[in-house]
């Protein structure tokens, strides 16, 4: 499979897209206000310590508290003293360490400790941290306070796995453990010796930074998204790196000599008037992957629907006509669907639960080799995921790890309109809540006078025809209403001035909204 990276960088953003067989798989998306958290090193405080969730808040000097779950708890913090299980002398993959019983951990509120950023923070969600801490380096990942060897599982031969045990025995430093990546295959003692220099003297700075700072903060960051992309996935097998960037040319071609200079000759600096992504088609891809609906060949199509608790996905047959029956129709459409739908969940970063609503096959046969595909094409994601089998209803079940916020998240921002439900309120439905916010008015001031702001297609409805209906509404409360408009108003918004309070009393009815005033009042009872 031939893969090329290519990275267009600007003063507002830097974007990198992992291209495989010349197709847009993975997208990356680094700005200055949201620089990539993961992998950051922060000396925290204990906020809180909630046994019922085996969990802690930690204070990181960001303005959510950082979660703390008791499994991410490792005997590699001082401050932390726990029952650890004997060493493992297996790593489960690249940059996991290994888990330990929770029993008796002791966190005290005010407690000072190193956590690493194992998640970004999403929407409400502060960042997800853990004690165990690892230095990711291109060949080795260096884990303080730590005793074990490991060896990443993709490494393919086991005389190969048995010549990087030794020579991590060899090299592992007093008081560290360490895991072989996968790029160190092949890899002499001393390359790795050179890696492993580099990562000590970034633990000896780390340290003098965590006594050096009073109180919460950063204390190592760690490489900007465009590096340390460079530094996991830029290997031998990779065809091509291109980068429309002199700057980042640079420090990527430093960065090379330094750790791969066998590597630099694949390195280019992209210098053509036609903007790189879209000279390669990743600009037009990015669109497609942020709509909606996606096109499959033949004619099938994709809807992918966000929910707060899961990813729902729908499989249609569309316009595809097949040259058989209705069961080998289906199983070619799902069979498409299956491998698109795995590149979509890599480029959209989509994480969390997963549902696929396929096309309905009664053979159970066929949904089984819909289940392979899908399982086929998801070994190209590094994300950890895990599917079950597809149901009689057709539908397939997933997990996929959530690590920062997916794509669509990143590029895109809810409409201040709908809030982003995609629907707003009708206009009969708005007019109807005016008209029961004014009988309310009315009753309890008496007033006959009134002056109401609303947006311009609710006016020209309530103004419109030969008998208005704010004419009839009018009539009906004994009110003399003056009408306006403003451009700027959502649908549902409406202001009220009283002429005779001489204010506004939107808030003492209906806050913001005639639609949302009684979830209003109801919240104001409850907190009262």
């Amino acid at each position: 499979m031939k893969q090329d990276i290519i990275i267009n960088a600007t003063t507002e953003e830097t974007r990198t897209a992992l291209l495989e067989d010349d197709l847009l798989v993975e997208l990356f998306v680094e700005r200055p206000e949201n620089e990539r958290m993961v992998g950051s090193l922060h000396k925290g405080v204990v906020r809180k310590v909630l046994v019922g969730m085996s969990a802690a808040f930690v204070d990181i000097g960001f303005s959510q508290d950082a979660f703390l779950h008791f499994s991410d708890i490792g005997s590699g913090n001082d401050l932390i003293k726990l029952q650890s299980e004997p060493a493992i002398e297996q790593a489960e993959d690249d940059m996991e360490g290994h888990r330990r019983r929770w029993e008796g951990i002791d966190l005290k509120v005010g407690q000072e400790i190193l956590v690493q950023v194992v998640k970004e923070s999403i929407g409400r969600k502060g960042p997800r941290v853990s004690t165990q801490i690892s230095l990711p380096g291109r060949f080795l990942v260096l884990v303080p306070n730590e005793y074990f060897i490991g060896v990443s599982r993709k490494v393919s031969t086991f005389k190969e796995k048995k010549r990087l045990r030794q020579i991590g025995g060899r090299m592992r430093p007093k008081g560290f453990g360490l895991i072989i990546r996968t790029l160190a295959e092949s890899k002499t003692e001393d390359e790795l010796q050179q890696d492993l220099a580099r990562m000590r003297v970034t633990w000896k700075n780390i340290e003098a930074a965590v006594l050096a700072l009073r109180g919460p903060g950063l204390v190592y960051r760690d490489m900007t998204m465009a590096s340390s992309i460079i530094r996991d996935l830029f290997t031998p097998g990779v065809n091509s790196l291109v980068v429309d960037s002199k700057k980042l040319f640079n420090e990527l071609r430093t960065y090379l000599l330094d750790v791969a200079p066998n590597l630099v000759e694949k390195l280019t600096l992209y210098s053509d008037r036609q903007p790189v992504f879209d000279k390669y088609g990743i600009e037009a891809e990015i669109e497609r992957s942020l709509s909606r609906k996606i096109w499959l060949s033949g004619g099938g199509y994709l809807f992918f629907d966000p929910t707060e608790a899961l990813i729902a996905i729908d499989v249609n047959s569309g316009k595809f006509v097949g040259k058989r029956d209705h069961e080998d129709n289906s199983l070619k459409v799902n069979l498409k669907a299956a491998r698109e739908i795995a590149r979509q969940l890599r480029l959209r970063d989509v994480g969390g639960i997963i549902v696929i609503d396929f096309i309905d096959m009664s053979d159970e046969r066929n949904r089984w080799k819909v289940f392979d595909e899908v399982r086929r094409a998801m070994k190209m994601d590094r994300s950890k995921w895990d599917i079950a089998p597809i149901t009689p209803f057709g539908l397939l079940e997933m997990t996929r790890q959530r690590i920062r916020p997916s794509l669509m998240l990143s590029l895109r921002e809810s409409c201040p309109t709908c809030d982003g439900s995609g629907l707003v309120p009708s206009i009969e439905t708005v007019i109807t809540a005016v008209e029961r916010w004014i009988k309310r008015f009315t009753s309890v001031t008496h007033e006959h006078r009134l002056q109401m702001t609303v947006h311009p297609r609710v006016k020209a409805y309530m103004t419109g025809g030969l008998t208005s209906r704010i004419a009839k509404i009018m009539w009906a409360n004994r009110l003399f209403i003056t009408l306006n408009a403003e451009e700027n108003f959502k649908i549902d918004e409406i202001r009220a001035w009283s002429y005779k309070a001489k204010k506004d009393v939107s808030s003492e009815h209906f806050v913001g909204s005639s639609l949302k005033a009684a979830d209003e009042r109801k919240e104001t009872l409850t907190q009262a």
